[in-house]
């Protein structure tokens, strides 16, 4: 019900989104109109292009994007040939034609330009003009359909999206009525209003055709929602996250497991095959650095307690390509020491049963089946014992405990690079395929799936990061082409770490260094102190490891032969 709210008001945002502002012009340029004729088939019309551009979304992954560029210069076109119908009266009786035809019985000319259907189209184009502009709370409606299919939930979240911004843009509708009828009632301008609009509709095509809309428009920081939006997710997350308590509650009964491509270590367990049992659900990737530290807690407490009815179940959901195969799983699970059973959820079915969002989730199952308690994140590894603990007593009241928790003692792979603290890192998980790239310098566009010969002259900034040499960038990693291709990120964090692969499965060297100097005492556990290292197998690289995160570095990493995939940074 919160992402309900918040999606709605996130809908209603987006009318002072600075992007959205080039669209103004064309809800004035109709406010004469009956709210009945022009404005309810307009908020029809954008209503069924965000269905439109959402189905997409699901179902096309990348390649909706591509159809929200193409979406966009038809809208343009349209809001042209809109602008140019306001100036001309004449042209605008030509062009308009095959829509009233379309429209409906209109009973003379003049009213033929202002039917219904054409309302529907000029709807529909403003939807697909504001689409871009819906923020981080629309972003996240859609990334949710494409990840996970378009189901029921998100069609509920988008449709309260859509209500937000068919809200304001009927109370702009309404709004402008008013302002258009004063001042008709004052200098009787009618003619002069539809030029003066016509004139601003061209302006805003002209802007949205040299990227002013989002270049310059963006920039106008008293006016950019995204902030706002943001925020209210934010506290979305932080509410559900400070929802962990102790006090244990009934949350439901445990979701299917049903649906993994195998188990390790394990038959195929079932919530009913569980019954009886207290079940610990953790959902982690191999490559997930926040998932290799809670490692060692997790097979502490399976060794602990798995004698008194505890069962630690660990769920693979794969963040990356490279994670859904099997063997890299069950490689990695070897290496971890990890003994406990392991579902091997390649198609996110349990994770999608599950409706979990995080890496890692826990997820506490009583003896009767149902979750008593959740946590998101790394930390209160105390708390979860705790938490343990009673969920064990209430299932068997003659059990007794000692004092002394593993949490503050767990020992393995991961612990070592346990985490350092969060306010002193300034860098966010940075990806680098183009699906989720962010703070990208090297080029304004870069060339997507093909070979491009990259550069950056000006110094980075804290966050961003840029190419040298020849690389090829695609949905979800980046691949050099060339020897000596330089990845750079200027970073401040204690910990840097990089998912890193290669193109063949064949071991490529690189060498690392910081501020253009050999790493020496900095280097982390997969590369020495003059920088050196190889990458193996698939998985996440520990490259620098500091004694703090004090002051802003540049970090390089060249690889020494091509085809080395490069998928995301992370920071501790």
């Amino acid at each position: 019900m919160l992402l309900l709210i918040l999606a709605y008001l996130g809908g209603i945002l987006t009318i002072f989104s600075p992007c959205v502002l080039p669209v103004i012009p064309f809800i004035f340029s109709r406010s004469h109109l009956s709210f009945r004729r022009s404005g309810l088939p307009t908020l029809v019309g954008m209503g069924l292009s965000f269905t439109l551009f959402a189905v997409l979304s699901a179902a096309g992954g990348s390649w909706v994007i591509q159809a929200n560029a193409s979406g966009r210069i038809v809208a343009m076109v349209v809001f042209g040939v809109l602008g140019l119908t306001l100036l001309f009266p004449s042209f605008s009786a030509k062009v308009m034609q095959p829509f009233v035809r379309l429209g409906g019985s209109l009973q003379n000319r003049a009213s033929k330009s202002e039917g219904i259907g054409s309302s529907l189209l000029i709807g529909a184009s403003v939807g697909l003009l504001w689409a871009p502009c819906a923020g981080p709370i629309l972003g996240l409606v859609l990334a949710g359909a494409a990840v996970s299919g378009f189901s029921q939930n998100s069609f509920a979240l988008l449709g309260a999206f859509a209500l937000g911004a068919a809200t304001s843009l009927a109370i702009a509708i309404l709004a402008s009525a008013r302002v258009i009828t004063a001042l008709k009632k004052g200098f009787g301008a009618e003619e002069w209003i539809k030029k003066v609009l016509g004139v601003l509709v061209l302006i805003s095509v002209t802007a949205i055709a040299f990227g002013l809309d989002t270049k310059f428009l963006a920039k106008l920081s008293y006016l950019n929602t995204n902030s706002i939006e943001q925020s209210l997710l934010s506290q979305a997350e932080i509410g559900r996250k400070n929802s962990d308590s102790n006090n244990l509650k009934d949350e439901g009964p445990m979701p299917s497991l049903e649906g993994a491509v195998t188990w390790l270590n394990s038959q195929p367990l079932t919530k009913e095959s569980l019954k009886g049992k207290v079940v610990l659900v953790d959902f982690w990737t191999y490559s997930c650095i926040n998932c290799l530290r809670t490692l060692p807690y997790l097979k502490a407490w399976s060794e602990k307690y798995g004698s008194q009815g505890l069962v630690i179940i660990g769920v693979h959901s794969p963040e990356f390509a490279f994670e859904k195969v099997t063997k890299n799983v069950s490689d990695a699970a070897k290496d971890l020491g990890l003994n406990y059973p392991i579902a091997v959820d390649s198609d996110m079915k349990i994770w999608t049963s599950f409706k979990n969002e995080y890496w890692p989730a826990h997820y506490f199952v009583d003896a009767k089946g149902q979750v008593r308690y959740h946590h998101f994140g790394e930390g209160k590894y105390e708390e979860s014992e705790k938490v343990i603990r009673e969920l064990l007593k209430e299932a068997n009241p003659d059990l007794q405990f000692s004092d002394e928790v593993v949490s503050s003692s767990a020992t393995g792979k991961g612990v070592e690079q346990a985490a350092g603290s969060q306010k002193d890192i300034a860098n966010p998980e940075t990806y680098l395929g183009y699906h989720r790239q962010d703070h990208f310098v090297s080029a304004y566009e870069l060339e997507r799936d093909s070979d491009y010969d990259y550069d950056f002259e000006d110094a980075l900034l804290i966050k961003e990061w840029g190419l040298k040499g020849k690389w090829n960038v695609s949905s979800e990693m980046i691949t050099n082409s060339s020897k000596g291709a330089v990845l750079a990120l200027r970073f401040k964090a204690r910990d840097l770490h990089l998912v890193l692969g290669s193109k063949d499965g064949k071991p490529i060297r690189f060498k690392v260094k910081i501020d253009g100097k050999e790493p020496g005492a900095m280097h982390g556990q997969d590369i020495d102190a003059k920088g050196n290292g190889t990458i193996g197998t698939e998985r996440l690289y520990q490259l620098i490891r500091k004694d703090n995160a004090d002051g802003e570095q540049v970090f390089e990493i060249e690889f020494l032969e091509p085809g080395a995939n490069a998928f995301a940074f992370t920071f501790g």
